[in-house]
């Protein structure tokens, strides 16, 4: 059929999905309890959104009814290849997923919890595990110095504490 005859209303476009946070093919999608608990209420706050979208403008609800289960697509897998950490089993001495570190790097101290991609908010202190900074801690004690390369400069981060939230 001609495009001619398609009124213009009916050509819509398939919206963007923003994608979630990125984690590398392969590697496993480590989650904190407080992690899979916010997906988890992301998730429900999604499925009450398709529920309520507004009835008057069909053309606007069927836009906002595909972004809402794009979303949840996405949303979904991300929760089916969750796998969550008792913080309390990882070694308590040694920085892991899931710790919260304090370190010293030049002479400002920095503390940051090393969680999963879809937890980490650097305004939060919180850092995804597979970041290069996390990376340079993990497995380091306190102590122990970790080297990290900033551009072609290392920094060197001395570990001051570390600990395990306890879990709700």
């Amino acid at each position: 059929m001609s495009r001619g005859f398609v009124k213009e209303e009916d050509q819509e476009e398939a919206p963007v999905i923003p994608p979630r946070a990125a984690l590398p093919s392969g590697v496993t999608n480590y989650v904190t309890p407080e992690g899979y608990r916010l997906l988890s209420a992301e998730k429900k706050e999604l499925e009450e959104a398709q529920k309520n979208l507004p009835q008057e403008n069909e053309t606007e609800r069927r836009r906002a009814s595909m972004v809402i289960d794009g979303k949840l697509k996405l949303l979904v897998e991300r929760l089916q290849s969750a796998r969550v950490l008792d913080l309390q089993k990882q070694p308590q001495d040694e920085v892991r997923f899931g710790a919260v570190v304090r370190f010293k790097r030049e002479q400002k101290e920095l503390t940051f919890q090393i969680v999963g991609v879809d937890e980490a908010d650097v305004k939060k202190g919180k850092i995804a595990f597979i970041a290069p900074i996390a990376r340079a801690l993990i497995g380091k004690k306190v102590g122990e110095t970790a080297v990290f390369k900033l551009g072609s400069t290392p920094q060197h981060l001395k570990i001051l504490d570390v600990y395990y939230p306890s879990q709700t």
